[in-house]
């Protein structure tokens, strides 16, 4: 739509329109008309005007349509057009459909009835501008709002008050910030419709520190009070905020200023004290103004939901309940999730049944929640049922299907459906790609990333660089750790704790401590998990009294440990070698007196120092510990069957392994990887397979006879004869793994392997003689901690 060109005769801001003379134009039908409040009665009245032949009345015509505006449905609109079409329009006329098409959601018949009010020669008003500045506004078409706004300026109607303000809301509304505020800050004066129109606009948009900005601004700047509009829209920007001191501060505004306070405000306080955690201030606003306001309970509800305070919004709605209101569809979205999180099928089902007598399925949001509660509590068919028959399948709808596969280990079904998805947004990427991950997947989740990299309007955020350093920190790949931390630098991507957590994980695992301590170093504000990332790293790394300063800093900064922390410090302690014979009890007793139940992993690192130690009988106490809380823990019967292999006790070995097999649990073969010019091998002990694998098996024979390797036949953990033992001991994967790289890369140059157990006596001796005697740098990566090898010693001091 151009306006600028469609005029047929020059604009007249001071032309008035000649309406033709009337005689009757305040007789008693139109004094009437004000009472007319249905279509009937308006075409009652247009009929009583026509038998007393004032039905080209002009005045009364004008009240007429203007009235049938105001009453705002579909049919007094089209009855309303139809007077207007046989008439002769007037400026008001126009104005008034106009408005009303606005008002109604008729955004382009109110902009088609704008350009012929032009072409017809009758000049814009004051009134008409904002009309279709809410028709633009609403209807979100940009280039239509400022071709007005040009008009505008043309026709000098910039300074008016009235216009200035629609102009504000208009382009606040289609997202245009700058064009706002440019016209708000040109403003000569304002008045709260002003200030509330750019605030809300900040709000809506997500620039919530802004908008408070404003609103103080407001408050110091000029005599302006805001109204309940203004501050619904403040106390929302506080709640995104999260920052409970400022919200204090508006809270104690309203409380001071005697603005009126209504129920949606008094909802919206509730909203933002949840949002900030304190939930006594918020629960005590829920009881001051009674638990018989929905949308009060609502906002309760859901914010409890949000915090996992699933029983409490279970509490609130049942208060409502009990106070006679009626749940919405809000509401049944807030106990469809409290059921949810609860795994509560049985409540759940309740629920489905109320949202299908009360006709809410056809919301999406509910069918959504529904599908998540029947896949969490695997009834993964009852869900696919719903989706199914879901006619509406938003974005959403697929993303909840995804992860209800992934959530119940049908990875296939989840793929599968991924790749038949209409249309995807980053959730649906950042689920599919955590999916992978989480299945151990790690490099299908590499290409994944990759592949989103090619679609048009989809950035990868802190979700998805989570988790990609997760799976690039399993891989042990370095070099792509590397380029993960320049893309998210790259790209701007916000570095929060989580994240920072993450890479600090990451580069541990890929074997660089320095980079992982640079970036913990660099966050201003850490938490347990950050701490426990650090400990974690400098463990992985054997900087032992490294760990334990910084579990001691923790303390001292009053952050309470828990047990990821204490398997951290203990597993320290352990590759430092700091756990000597005689400690191992004092390691005993701290475990016992930990503010918190030890889990498995606490018992598999005190069993994994008494590996190191050959403490029989310590060793034999954690593992039956770890098969009481965690059954399937297939480390813990290897570990423990390699202290009994080690002290020579084959029928406890027997005795272990037959125990994995009654409970059908099965050791993982040991493979290792290694990279060589971008390409990974894969090695399995045992396995000889590879293309490469005469030369690899001369490299083999060339270290153990040429420079002496001795094996160590108390790694041969099977009861076997020794011949057998030394052939087993020269097929372990990470061997295999190591003469290959010797083989295939240039001298001087560093080999980095991943394997996925730990890495055994023998092989940790051949890497030693290997790096001194081919001047090699090995990094070996096992599933426990690094070994950074060089010229004959080992990182570890010989602790693992």
């Amino acid at each position: 739509m151009v306006f600028a060109t469609s005029t047929s005769r020059p604009f007249l801001p001071n032309q008035t329109h000649r309406n033709k003379p009337t005689t009757n134009s305040l007789s008693s039908p139109i004094i009437s008309l004000k009472n007319c409040k249905t279509i009937d009665e308006l075409k009652l009245f247009h009929h009583s005007l026509a038998k007393q032949g004032l039905d080209n009345d002009v005045s009364a015509i004008t009240k007429l349509v203007a009235r049938s505006c105001e009453l705002g449905t579909r049919e007094s609109l089209t009855f309303a057009r139809k007077l207007f079409d046989v008439s002769y329009g007037s400026r008001y006329m126009y104005n008034s459909l106009i408005r009303g098409y606005a008002s109604y959601g008729l955004c382009e018949e109110a902009l088609l009835l704008f350009l012929r009010m032009m072409i017809d020669g009758i000049s814009p008003d004051k009134y008409t501008f904002p009309f279709g500045l809410s028709a633009c506004a609403k209807s979100r078409t940009i280039r239509d709002g400022a071709q007005i706004h040009g008009l505008v300026v043309r026709m000098d109607y910039a300074k008016d008050l009235f216009v200035q303000n629609s102009l504000v809301h208009f382009y606040a509304e289609c997202g245009d910030l700058v064009c706002a505020r440019n016209v708000f800050d040109e403003m000569p004066q304002r008045n709260v419709v002003s200030w509330t129109s750019m605030i809300c606009g900040y709000a809506r948009r997500g620039f919530a520190k802004e908008a408070v900005d404003l609103f103080f601004e407001m408050m110091r700047s000029e005599d302006v009070r805001p109204n309940s509009v203004t501050m619904v829209c403040v106390i929302s920007a506080c709640a995104k905020l999260e920052d409970l001191e400022t919200c204090e501060k508006v809270h104690a505004f309203i409380s001071s200023s005697g603005v009126e306070v209504n129920d949606v405000m008094v909802s919206a306080l509730v909203d933002m004290y949840m949002k900030c955690n304190d939930n006594d201030t918020a629960k005590q606003l829920f009881e001051q103004y009674g638990a018989r306001n929905l949308d009060l309970c609502n906002a309760m509800a859901s914010n409890y939901v949000r915090q996992g305070l699933t029983k409490e919004a279970l509490d609130v709605l049942s208060l409502m309940m009990d106070s006679g209101l009626r749940p919405d569809r809000i509401s049944m979205l807030s106990a469809i999730s409290s059921c949810s999180q609860l795994k509560n099928i049985l409540l759940g089902k309740s629920c489905h049944g109320y949202v299908m007598r009360n006709g809410f399925e056809s919301w999406d949001n509910i069918c959504n929640a529904l599908i998540d509660i029947y896949m969490k509590c695997r009834k993964q068919d009852t869900a696919v049922k719903m989706f199914d028959r879901m006619l509406n399948k938003t974005v959403v709808t697929w993303n909840s299907i995804i992860a209800g596969y992934i959530e119940n280990g049908d990875v296939d079904a989840a793929w599968e459906t991924f790749n038949t998805m209409p249309e995807k947004n980053i959730v649906s990427w950042n689920t599919i790609i955590g999916g992978l991950v989480q299945e151990g997947m790690f490099e299908e989740a590499i290409e994944v990333f990759r592949s989103m990299q090619g679609q048009e309007g989809v950035d990868a955020d802190g979700v998805t660089m989570m988790s990609i350093a997760s799976a690039c920190g399993h891989l042990g790949a370095l070099d792509l750790a590397k380029w993960i931390y320049y893309y998210i630098e790259k790209n701007g991507i916000q570095l929060d704790v989580r994240l920072s957590t993450s890479l600090v994980d990451m580069f541990s695992r890929c074997g660089d401590p320095e980079t992982a301590m640079s970036i913990f170093d660099g966050l201003a504000n850490r938490d347990v998990s950050a701490w426990t990332a650090a400990i974690r790293a400098m463990a992985m790394s054997g900087n032992a009294e490294r760990a334990i300063e910084l579990f001691d800093e923790m303390i001292e900064q009053g952050l309470k440990p828990d047990g990821v922390v204490f398997v951290g410090a203990l597993t320290a302690c352990s590759h430092g070698g700091l756990v000597q014979q005689g400690l191992l009890e004092e390691a005993m007793q701290l475990i016992k007196s930990m503010p918190l139940e030890p889990n498995d992993v606490i018992w598999n690192s005190l069993l994994a120092a008494c590996r190191v130690h050959g403490n029989v009988e310590m060793a034999a106490y954690a593992a039956a510990k770890i098969q009481v809380l965690a059954p399937e823990r297939t480390g813990s019967y290897v570990l423990l069957s390699n202290v009994y292999a080690s002290a020579g006790r084959w029928n406890d070995v027997a005795k272990v392994r037959l125990s994995m097999k009654e409970k059908g649990l099965r050791k993982p073969p040991g493979t290792s990887l290694i990279e060589i010019r971008g390409k990974t091998h894969e090695f399995t002990s045992g396995d000889e397979s590879h293309p490469e694998m005469r030369k690899i098996e001369a490299m083999l024979d060339e270290v153990s006879r040429e420079l002496g390797h001795v094996p160590d036949l108390s790694s041969g953990l099977m009861d076997v004869d020794e011949q057998e033992k030394r052939f087993m001991l020269s097929r372990h994967s990470e061997k295999l793994a190591m003469a290959f790289g010797l083989i295939s890369s240039n001298k001087g140059t560093r080999i980095r392997i991943v394997k996925n157990l730990r890495v055994c006596s023998d092989c940790h001796s051949f890497a030693k003689l290997a790096s001194k005697a081919y001047d090699r740098e090995i990094v070996l990566r096992d599933n426990n901690r690094f070994h950074f090898i060089s010229q004959g010693k080992c990182s570890c001091n010989d602790f693992w």
